[in-house]
């Protein structure tokens, strides 16, 4: 099947089904078309996000999202003037169409800029932690190399981040560090750099940031060592750069129904009853980027939590984004957690 065709999806789809076709998908995007197979519109990785920061219903129709006025090339077009166009209109996939404005194609950036270049940000993967909560699973392993699916936690999150041309790693490491480090060495077994950060007494999410030796000169990507997800990593450091934050937080949609009617008043009297509402909240997912200067100003040896960075950051006025992710994403904190693991690894990253 031509790549364009996985991508397709009728105006009566949903938005649940745009989020399925962009996440199994290279271009990372989908094409509204009607039976003709001729173009009404393009749902981007943006307009999704866009629509989980409205809290749109994502059972709601692809037209709730869909840009209607899409860019797109015409057939014969080479591929220096779509590059061009992409780099002009800043988007990483172009529909091709014919004349009579039918699919016929599809360009993305990745494939006419091939082959990828490595990202010059690091990544900092946080893997100290006492797995605690998965004892005794944890008893003589850390948690980072317990076993999901063929290979263990921690290298499947180095591998996500190399297939996206990341090459730089810290692993903050401090219970049973020396495993962790025997199993990854350098990092060239992987085509990588990576350098251990060696906690003497845990220093919290963000404290172990203020050990490195050298100060950093490009935004930093801080992951929790205990996730398995499918965000696209590039997408969260364009991101970032786009916005000129200083911080960038990924968060979660978190739902929750309460089971009564809810009443509204003033006083004595009741101003409205809503049945069983549903409230809606973004909760934090463990990765964030960080620009240098606020990794660089960290004080050394200092304790320190994420949260905590963040909210000095907000009280000094300095600019903290949010990045609403849709793709998959598993915190491996329980052991209900990690017997869920071994059945999605097959699902998501087979």
């Amino acid at each position: 099947m031509e790549e364009y065709q996985r991508v397709i999806l009728s105006p009566s789809d949903s938005i649940l089904d745009a989020i399925k076709v962009i996440n199994e998908n290279v271009p990372k995007l989908a094409l509204v078309c009607d039976q003709d197979r001729s173009l009404l519109g393009v749902i981007t990785d943006g307009d999704i996000r866009r629509a989980l920061l409205s809290h749109l219903d994502l059972n709601g129709p692809v037209s709730y999202v869909m840009c209607k006025t899409p860019i797109f090339a015409g057939i014969g077009t080479s591929t220096q003037d779509m590059l061009a166009l992409m780099r002009r209109e800043k988007i990483q996939a172009l529909p091709i169409l014919d004349l009579s404005r039918r699919v016929v194609g599809i360009e993305t950036f990745m494939h006419a800029t091939a082959p990828v270049a490595s990202h010059e940000s690091a990544v900092f993967l946080m893997a100290g932690g006492f797995g605690t909560r998965l004892r005794p699973l944890t008893q003589n392993c850390p948690k980072p190399l317990l076993k999901v699916g063929p290979r263990p936690l921690l290298e499947s999150i180095l591998l996500s981040f190399i297939e996206c041309g990341f090459k730089t790693f810290y692993i903050s490491v401090h219970y049973l560090s020396a495993q962790v480090k025997e199993h990854f060495l350098d990092g060239s077994a992987w085509g990588v750099n990576i350098t251990y950060i060696e906690e003497e007494s845990p220093l919290g999410t963000a404290g172990a940031m203020s050990l490195l030796e050298n100060k950093i000169e490009a935004p930093l990507i801080v992951m929790n060592g205990d996730l398995l997800t499918k965000v696209d990593f590039s997408a969260l450091l364009a991101f970032h750069e786009s916005n000129a934050s200083k911080a960038t937080m990924c968060v979660r949609e978190y739902s929750m129904q309460v089971p009564y009617g809810v009443i509204e008043s003033k006083g004595s009297q009741i101003t409205g009853i809503t049945e069983k509402p549903v409230e809606h909240y973004f909760v934090n997912a463990g990765i964030y980027v960080l620009s240098p200067e606020v990794v660089n100003d960290l004080e050394p040896n200092e304790p320190l939590d994420m949260p905590d960075l963040l909210n000095e950051l907000i009280e000094e006025k300095r600019k903290v984004s949010l990045f609403p992710i849709h793709e998959y994403w598993l915190d491996i904190g329980r052991l209900g957690d990690f017997e869920q693991a071994q059945t999605d690894i097959l699902e998501h990253f087979s």
